[in-house]
């Protein structure tokens, strides 16, 4: 399956509508990044949010800048609080 890659920013309601998720793939990451079928549909809901389409690298790095601040919050916990919830870690987009 290809993706496109955006980031745009969670509005609330009407950000994403059921027939949104009927009508394309889309799953969020962090750093308000967006991965989106490639489609007719995912384009209007890119143009629709007011997203700013990113090449998969460019939103990797997004990603991977986010999970690195979250993990240096989580370096900075006590052991009490370490222990009860796991350190962020960087994976692939999709």
């Amino acid at each position: 399956m290809a993706n496109k890659y955006c980031t745009a920013t969670n509005t609330g309601k009407g950000f994403l509508t059921h027939k949104d998720r009927r009508s394309f793939y889309l799953l969020g990451h962090p750093g308000e990044v967006w991965a989106v079928g490639d489609n007719i549909f995912s384009n209007e809901w890119i143009d629709r949010v007011s997203g700013v389409r990113k090449t998969k690298a460019e939103a990797q790095a997004i990603v991977d800048g986010k999970i690195e601040e979250q993990q240096v919050v989580w370096d900075g916990l006590n052991e009490f609080q370490q222990a009860t919830r796991s350190r962020p870690v960087k994976y692939n987009l999709p």
